[in-house]
């Protein structure tokens, strides 16, 4: 692993840190402005698979995917399933109960589910101080819970099981993608457009299936937040891909950077979110050990 390779890792992690600090921020107000957590799941993807799928004609035509197998086909779908369709939901029910901040920092459990899968599924090694780092990582839980932050029209501890399902879900849904770019040729651009459409797909099945129409008549200010964070995810989704995609860009390495999002969240929530969220010391500290927690894991 050169050190150029290395830092380019790097920074393609830290481009959905970033951004996805920063999408919580859209997905509150989209939820406080009356939106749903399938309305929206639903847009998100429909606005980065749309987008995917404009630069893929764009740059690639009638070659795209070319090299695509039934297999590959499959490993991204799944991935898409979880990640994009239940993971979302997941994530915005827990934006919408328990506030961005401790939202973002419960989703920073994810390289503990992504590490162990990784062991089982990629054969990625895991470091001595693993223990360590479930302490630290279930203290930083702990604190959160005690914390008093988060949405001011208050929340119960069971309202924590749903930033944890998302991280769950996230876990399994990276741990696939990875194996997925490994295995094919296909780029990080292809990758991820099969990734987001099948989330979509499966999504607008359930729509359907459950005849949840009454979900999509919301406020059209809500859709405007929810578009912003399509576009975001756009971004940090195919930089993710993209960092999975290089030889270096294990799952120990990228995951941990990519789960420093809170940190963003939580300045960016006490600067915009002031109205509707609480930011409190037990909030950053619960975050700040989550992280620790979860580097300590990885190493």
């Amino acid at each position: 692993m050169t050190t150029n390779t290395t830092l380019e890792v790097l920074a393609l992690a830290l481009v959905p840190a970033i951004l996805w600090g920063f999408t919580p921020i859209f997905d509150k107000r989209g939820m406080a402005a009356g939106g749903d957590s399938v309305q929206a799941s639903l847009v998100v993807a429909l606005v980065d698979s749309g987008i995917y799928w404009l630069v893929i004609a764009a740059l690639h035509g009638r070659s795209a995917f070319s090299e695509l197998t039934l297999e590959i086909l499959a490993v991204f779908a799944f991935a898409g399933v979880v990640g994009t369709a239940v993971g979302r939901i997941a994530i915005f029910v827990g934006v919408d109960r328990v506030g961005a901040s401790l939202n973002s920092a419960i989703l920073s459990t994810r390289p503990l589910f992504a590490t162990l899968l990784a062991l089982t599924w990629l054969g990625e090694p895991l470091g001595p101080v693993t223990g360590v780092g479930i302490v630290v990582l279930v203290a930083g839980l702990a604190l959160l819970t005690a914390s008093r932050g988060g949405d001011l029209s208050g929340w119960t501890p069971r309202d924590l099981l749903w930033p944890i399902a998302a991280a769950a879900t996230f876990a399994v849904a990276n741990v696939a993608r990875r194996y997925g770019m490994l295995e094919t040729p296909l780029s990080a651009l292809e990758a991820v457009a099969l990734n987001e459409t099948a989330g979509l797909v499966a999504l607008v099945a359930y729509v359907f299936a459950v005849g949840g129409r009454d979900a999509l008549e919301r406020p059209r200010e809500s859709y405007r937040y929810f578009t912003g964070s399509g576009l975001l995810t756009a971004v940090a989704m195919l930089s993710l891909m993209t960092a999975l995609g290089l030889e270096s860009g294990r799952i120990a390495l990228v995951d941990p950077l990519v789960a420093t999002a809170p940190f963003f969240t939580l300045v960016f929530a006490a600067v915009l979110l002031r109205d509707i969220e609480r930011v409190t010391k037990g909030v950053v500290a619960g975050a700040a050990l989550i992280v620790v927690g979860a580097a300590l894991i990885t190493l």
